[in-house]
């Protein structure tokens, strides 16, 4: 395998070397420095024409200041430089003949103090080739929150009940920073719920990522970017922040950043404590076959979650020279948790009357470490932009889960009839190992190209060990009790390129994944072993055309295609059961297929201020969480439900109504169809919903500004269940006190409306609905301090080869 990917690599190169440039373009190339000759890393510069000032090409410079055009026609342009804290540079630049070189140097800007107000300019949303970007500053209500909060509040993202994050109705694969969290479910929500919104910088929504990215995912990938100081010397920040929901909880972070000659030294820290409920009720109606109600199961379920998370971010890089830099991370995340469930379920006859009733007391310690080890190399060859990145990480996740079940059962006089205690301990630990390499080099005739490599190995443990403790004594339960393990090495090699002629910009990729993968069920004195083995390939191509229809830019049409894949978790492929509480199991299931999908999207864009997207994709092997019901019990897992077709429209607007106040508007109509087998028989289910999500930002004088914003999404239907409507209002006011120094305060679901319902159908002779009430109305008040000077400078890396295996590991 590695011979073939390496022999691809080889003819990729070859067909590159034979390419052919365009003789009428040529080549503008130079560095941005400050006033002390130093380099100035994200300076903007764009190249203009000279009678309308229109945009022609623009680029950012690097960690060297280097910026470079490869497609310049010959005559007289505007230069344009800027950068946050410098005053502009305006210059008109012939281009005649061979390559020119333009060095250009920027002057400290006298009017520093503004800097916080240009970024704080930034729109809420903003529209790329392939990608929606999220600037998380402008979103007020985000403060003294976690990344989850943020998320829930992106356009188009929606959070279950589950802990499921969805893209405009599909699932989605998390990253941080490039990186995949290689979480899900429970496991990813905690996790998301540790970082700190004051940390983020940026949420990329891809709904169809470039061949870089790992094909995992039907839905997209979101991608959340930390922030990075690029500044000299020490600087950095303190966020403090007080929730008050039901209850009270916490949210502190601090980062520190320092950089001199050639060594950078970033920290990041946090600490956040939770301390919230859930309000949950079930009931399952059970009927004859005639449709008659028989039995009914009205279950009430009080949860308290308490714990905190305390996660380090540890960078070093060092500058071997201008064009070579090595780097080491280190990240660490410890976050205990408790679940303390007091839960009531009442059994009623077909006359509604109360026939027995179930108290139990539900107790779940919970324990969720990990460790990440990054190592990457980072080579400019020039100034063009050609560069080789290498990165190996190795990550560690040690899980754990001691549970107690204690049920009492009572008849319908009160009288006790039947007590029983049942105990588990779920240890998990995953481990991953992961290489990659990516190389871009771009060409005089304006084609830019990217290729690369990567493999993983994932190797996870899973152990459930139940006891039942019946007059005192201890019992094994070899029906759960179990030990799992799983191993999976995936290889993948990638080449993507692209050209921007003078109105099309086309950006086309192939990405080739193998995989191979193998499941170990040890057995028990009641089970046997059991093994199976899975190995399969794919291609997986992305194609992306952006076309401006004026010579200014300010109507722009896109469209984008590409083929995806979902592969289980690593634990839903766990064929054991594991109870959640007594009426209600969770069980994996082996025989899981990957999910393909193909999606298209058509685009149309209005000054970067109005997008309308319409979208469309067909997944084939749909995975769905599918409910079984047998015996009374519940049973819930994994299933691959024939296919599934997706279609929405959305359009996203940001206005400047007035210098003062800015609106932004998303709204998206989509339709679900789902068909395939199912434990009921062929099931087909299709519906429509819509959702909208505004926000409005007025500027006050005095440094104020205050927000307001909230969502609003009707039913949805999606295979087995349909999810009630949902809805909620949020609103914040910050206040600048100094150039260092703001306050906030937050008032998250003002109304208390936000409630996950909904009904699950398809279930033998029974009907079935939940409601679940959450902590969700809270005032946050946060304090913001940065410190330090600005002297822009310092290099931004973001990319490592850990891909979407954490976005496979489920709780």
């Amino acid at each position: 395998m590695k011979s073939r990917m390496a022999n691809t690599l080889i003819v990729l190169l070859m067909l590159i070397t034979v390419s052919t440039y365009a003789q009428n373009e040529l080549s503008v190339s130079g560095k941005v420095l400050n006033q002390m000759n130093q380099p100035i890393n994200g300076a903007n510069i764009s190249m203009k024409n000279v009678a309308d000032t229109s945009l022609i090409l623009s680029a950012v410079t690097d960690i060297n200041g280097n910026y470079a055009f490869n497609t310049v026609k010959r005559g007289m342009y505007k230069v344009v430089a800027t950068s946050i804290g410098y005053e502009s540079v305006y210059r008109n630049f012939n281009v005649d003949s061979a390559t020119k070189a333009a060095n250009i140097v920027l002057q400290p800007s006298v009017l520093a103090l503004n800097e916080v107000k240009i970024t704080a300019s930034k729109p809420l949303v903003e529209q790329k080739i392939d990608k929606t970007v999220v600037n998380v500053d402008a979103m007020l209500t985000a403060s003294g929150g976690t990344a989850l909060e943020v998320l829930e509040k992106s356009p188009g993202v929606i959070i279950g009940q589950n802990g499921s994050i969805t893209l405009k109705g599909k699932a989605t694969t998390i990253f941080i920073d490039d990186k995949p969290t290689y979480l899900s479910g429970q496991d990813l929500e905690n996790y998301l719920r540790s970082l700190p919104s004051a940390s983020l910088n940026q949420i990329e929504l891809m709904t169809n990522p470039s061949s870089r990215y790992d094909a995992a995912g039907n839905g997209g990938v979101i991608n959340i970017r930390t922030k990075k100081t690029k500044i000299v010397g020490i600087n950095g920040g303190i966020n403090l922040g007080y929730i008050q929901g039901n209850y009270a909880r916490t949210n502190n972070s601090l980062n520190v950043n320092y950089r001199n000659n050639k060594i950078n030294i970033s920290e990041n820290l946090s600490y956040i404590t939770t301390n919230s409920y859930s309000d949950l009720d079930i009931n399952r109606h059970f009927q004859n076959a005639m449709g008659e109600t028989t039995a009914n199961f009205l279950q009430n379920s009080f949860t308290r979650y308490t714990g905190n998370s305390f996660t380090s971010r540890l960078g070093l890089d060092y500058y071997v020279s201008d064009k070579t830099t090595i780097g080491i991370g280190w990240t660490a995340i410890s976050h205990p948790a408790n679940q303390k469930s007091m839960v009531n379920s009442r059994f009623l006859n077909e006359a509604n009357q109360l026939d027995s009733t179930i108290v139990a007391n539900n107790h779940q310690d919970e324990s969720f470490k990990n460790n990440n080890i990054n190592l990457n190399y980072r080579h400019q060859y020039n100034q063009s932009g050609r560069e080789l990145t290498i990165d190996v990480d190795y990550l560690n996740y040690d899980m754990g889960s001691q549970q107690s079940f204690l049920n009492n059962s009572y008849l319908r006089d009160g009288m006790l009839t039947n007590h029983e205690l049942l105990t588990g301990d779920l240890p998990t630990n995953i481990k991953i190992y992961a290489a990659k390499a990516d190389y871009s080099h771009p060409f005089k005739n304006g084609i830019k190209l990217s290729m690369g490599a990567k493999s993983n190995i994932t190797l996870t443990d899973n152990e459930a060990n139940y006891f039942y403790t019946v007059t005192g004594v201890k019992i094994p339960d070899y029906s759960k009790t179990n030990h799992f393990n799983y191993r999976e090495n995936i290889n993948a090699v990638y080449i993507s390129a692209n050209k921007e002629f003078k109105r099309l910009t086309v950006q086309a990729g192939l990405r080739m994944e193998s995989t191979f993968s193998k499941g170990h069920q040890l057995g028990n004195i009641q089970k046997s072993d059991s093994t199976f083995n899975r190995n399969y390939t794919g291609l997986f191509p992305t194609l992306y055309l952006q076309y401006k229809l004026d010579t200014t830019g300010n109507n722009l049409i896109g469209m984008n295609y590409g083929r995806r894949i979902d592969r289980p978790y690593y634990q839903d492929l766990n064929p054991f059961i594991s109870p959640i509480d007594k009426f209600t199991y969770y069980t994996g299931n082996p025989f899981l297929n990957p999910s393909y999908s193909n999606s298209l999207e058509l685009s149309h864009t209005y000054k970067s201020k109005l997008t309308t997207t319409l979208s469309y994709s067909k997944t084939l092997d749909q995975v769905n969480e599918t409910i079984e019901i047998l015996d009374g019990i519940y049973y819930s897992r994994p299933g691959n439900i024939g296919q599934s077709v997706f279609k929405s429209l959305s359009v996203n607007g940001n206005f400047d109504l007035l210098p003062w106040f800015n609106v932004n508007l998303y709204g998206q109509v989509s339709n679900i169809h789902t068909t395939g087998s199912f434990y009921t028989g062929y099931i087909d289910t299709k519906g429509t919903f819509y959702y909208i999500k505004p926000q409005f930002q007025f500027k006050i004088k005095g440094n104020w500004i205050f927000q307001i914003d909230g969502y609003y999404q009707s039913k949805v239907t999606n295979a087995q269940f349909v999810a009630g409507d949902q809805k909620r209002v949020n609103a914040a006011i910050s206040k600048k006190i100094s150039a260092s120094t703001s306050v906030k305060l937050v008032m998250n679901d003002v109304f208390h409306s936000y409630v996950n319902s909904g009904t699950i159908n398809n279930l033998l002779q029974t009907q079935a609905n939940y409601r679940n009430v959450l902590d969700t109305r809270t005032a946050i008040l946060t304090l913001s301090y940065r410190f330090g000077k600005s002297i822009s400078g310092q290099r931004k890396y973001d990319s490592n080869s850990t891909n979407s295996e954490q976005g496979r590991v489920k709780n």
